[in-house]
């Protein structure tokens, strides 16, 4: 393995202020409370992380819009039958609410038996009743409008959980359903989910019918700072070679809650025996006792003495009694009902085991979103729990393999996931443009919690999770549409980024690489394509608010890391330490950073030498070229020098984005008399 002492590549420290799992006088937590207040909102999207409550923040609006707001009934769409047990009845007058939740058994179709396209006749029926609450799958739903169309659902909530199923691509039946609900407009929508992007980038919704949705954002440091137990999360990808099965244990600590996820069979991890695979890593845990006549669980002695109880969700042989024992109420009172989960498919989206404290992933996983949601199954708050992880292992390219590239590219997917979760991780960032008529904002903390000078404000919001940052030469939004992607958007622009496969190879192995390459040219691309009806100045305003966002951070995160294991407060203290050395700060600087630098560091550390290059080999093999619309907007970027200096930018500049800039111009050039001889 590359790693014998794991060394996490993301590390956030939180301060655990019990603040998100306070609630009101009416029962709601605070993300609750924040959704509550836009009940009367005709479309609603919920971006919220796991544990954060959004199961119930979608019982206190769907009741309010069945009582108050005149809808006939509401509609709880989830992905997989096992998310529908998160929607059963809970007395919420108990804590101050004004009614119940009740769905009566015979509309929660999550737990009829038959299939999804059989299950179309109760939904039939349910709306011809005078009954409130139906809970179905996805597949049904689909199935329902099809048969039914879209003027059935008249007057009715739709609610979606998690939201990111659903794509702007025509080939997404859900997604087109949605689409001729929103254009029919008789219905209400509600959209919920924790990763509001998708692991293929397509986008979730059209930018018009996004534009219909007011958003509720809970960050995830909003989260976990107002945990009352959990205080830090590690994030790591660690690389083995030969079989993962030999080395599982140099990151499996068997004291530690933890769900295992072997992986596929058609990927390269795979040994192609998933059962031999589970027998492997139980004979690597100890020695086999039996299994429990009770709950199915193995039971395996370690060689501490200690027997473990470990669900194998993996044999299909057992896996109906393993998931009802891992139903049982015990998953949530007793912490020591099982140690272990080893799944492939399972125990992902909407799995509840609140003492897990370590997600083990064998294997890039099949997108981003998954990753997410496998991390968050290790982020739930637990007496007891005050730090939890997540490791993915990933076999080391290999130069003999065939596959070579496809190991490669499972890599920097890795790197990708890694680098998203940092920012998903960190703080929100407002900011503002420097000028000397420059205002420290009331509710801001610019003593401990920031700092502020002649030169520069820095100021933090603990509640909130925010940090306000001044930025010289940074553009404000025009449009509301701007200014909406700037305060809720940033993490979604940033995710089509990192996802970019141009981006990060040149980020992390082309040692020519001028930073603005990617942080204004490409960068600016990404959001042309992705706001094509923001104008030319709102599009750049984006930029430069989604590459200080992420540039910030990954700076953060190199100071903290080099401040060693006591940096445990890792990306604020950054942020802070970052703003005391530079002080001054402005875009052009920030346009410089290359936002893959810290990413190679690790990188360079977690994986041998041979490996690394073996990576930048496959990666070097290709030949860089300027596209025309690079080269256009290499061009556009030197007008602006030149009205800025007068001057156009020279080919011969010992300045490498001057040099690059000129190079875009002699490319058009070439292109324009190409086309004028023939």
């Amino acid at each position: 393995m590359g790693l014998n002492i794991p060394v996490p590549s993301v590390s956030v420290a939180y301060a655990a202020n019990g603040n998100s799992t306070k609630a009101n006088a009416l029962g709601m937590r605070p993300m609750q409370e924040r959704a509550y207040e836009k009940r009367g909102e005709q479309y609603l999207l919920i971006k919220s992380p796991p544990a954060s409550g959004k199961s119930r923040a979608l019982m206190f609006i769907a009741l309010d819009k069945l009582s108050n707001q005149g809808l006939k009934q509401a509609i709880i769409v989830v992905p997989e039958k096992s998310i529908g047990a998160s929607f059963n009845d809970e007395p919420l007058s108990r804590a101050g609410f004004w009614a119940d939740w009740h769905v009566e058994p015979k509309w929660n179709l999550c737990n009829a038996p038959g299939t999804d396209g059989g299950k179309v006749n109760s939904v039939a029926k349910f709306l011809e009743s005078d009954d409130g609450v139906l809970v179905c799958t996805h597949a049904t739903f689909r199935f329902a409008v099809d048969r039914f169309g879209a003027e059935a659902f008249d007057d009715r909530l739709i609610a979606v959980d998690e939201f990111h199923h659903v794509s702007a691509n025509p080939d997404n039946k859900l997604g087109l359903h949605l689409g001729a609900f929103i254009a029919r407009d008789k219905v209400h929508i509600v959209a919920m989910t924790g990763s509001y992007f998708r692991g293929d980038a397509e986008a979730v919704l059209s930018p018009h019918d996004e534009a219909r949705f007011d958003t509720v954002t809970y960050t995830y440091y909003e989260q976990l700072n107002g945990y009352q137990y959990l205080k830090r999360l590690d994030i790591g990808y660690f690389f083995y070679s030969d079989s993962y099965a030999d080395d599982i244990l140099k990151v499996l600590d068997p004291s530690q809650k933890t769900i295992i996820h072997i992986p596929s069979v058609n990927s390269r991890e795979s040994t192609k025996d998933k059962l031999k695979e589970v027998e492997h890593i139980l004979s690597s845990l100890g020695d086999w006792q039996g299994t429990d006549p009770v709950t199915g669980f193995q039971l395996v002695r370690t060689p501490e003495g200690k027997v473990l109880r470990i669900a194998d969700l993996v044999d299909p042989a057992h896996q109906a009694r393993i998931q009802e024992s891992l139903r049982a109420s015990a998953m949530k009172t007793d912490r020591d009902y099982v140690d272990i989960i080893i799944a492939l498919g399972m125990a992902k989206e909407g799995f509840d085991w609140i003492w897990c404290e370590h997600a083990l992933t064998v294997g890039y996983r099949s997108s981003l979103t998954e990753v997410v949601q496998i991390i968050g199954r290790a982020t739930r708050d637990a007496p007891g729990k005050t730090r939890s992880r997540f490791t993915n292992l990933i076999a080391e390219p290999d130069a003999s393999e065939d596959a070579v590239t496809e190991a490669v590219n499972d890599t920097l997917k890795a790197i990708a996931a890694s680098l998203l979760m940092e920012q998903v991780l960190a703080p929100r960032y407002e900011f503002k443009p420097k000028n000397p008529a420059s205002q420290a904002t009331p509710d801001f903390d610019y003593g401990e919690g920031g700092y502020q000078s002649d030169k520069c404000n820095v100021g933090f919001n603990e509640e909130r999770g925010t940090f306000q940052i001044e930025i010289k030469g940074l553009t404000e939004p025009k449009s509301e549409e701007a200014a909406r992607i700037c305060q809720e958007d940033l993490n979604e622009v940033i995710t089509a980024f990192v996802q970019d496969k141009t981006t990060i190879e040149r980020g992390l192995f082309d040692q020519e690489l001028v930073p603005e390459e990617l942080t204004v040219v490409r960068m600016g691309k990404i959001i042309k394509d992705k706001y094509p009806e923001l104008d030319a100045e709102d599009q750049e305003t984006v930029r430069q608010h989604a590459i200080a966002a992420l540039n910030l951070t990954q700076k953060a995160a190199q100071i903290a890391k080099e401040g060693g294991p006591g940096a445990n407060t890792a990306l604020i203290d950054g942020v802070r330490q970052f703003a005391l050395n530079v002080r001054d700060l402005d875009v052009d600087l920030i346009d410089r950073i290359n936002p893959f630098g810290e990413a190679y560091a690790i990188l360079s550390k977690a994986m041998t030498e041979e490996s690394l290059q073996q990576i930048a080999t496959v990666i070097g093999g290709k030949t860089v070229t300027l596209t025309p619309e690079e080269a256009r907007k290499l061009a556009k970027r030197a007008l602006q020098f030149k009205q800025e200096r007068g001057r156009l930018p020279a080919i011969t500049s010992s300045d490498a984005w001057e040099k690059r800039m000129a190079e875009g111009v002699a490319f058009l050039a070439r292109m324009k008399a190409e086309a004028d001889r023939g």
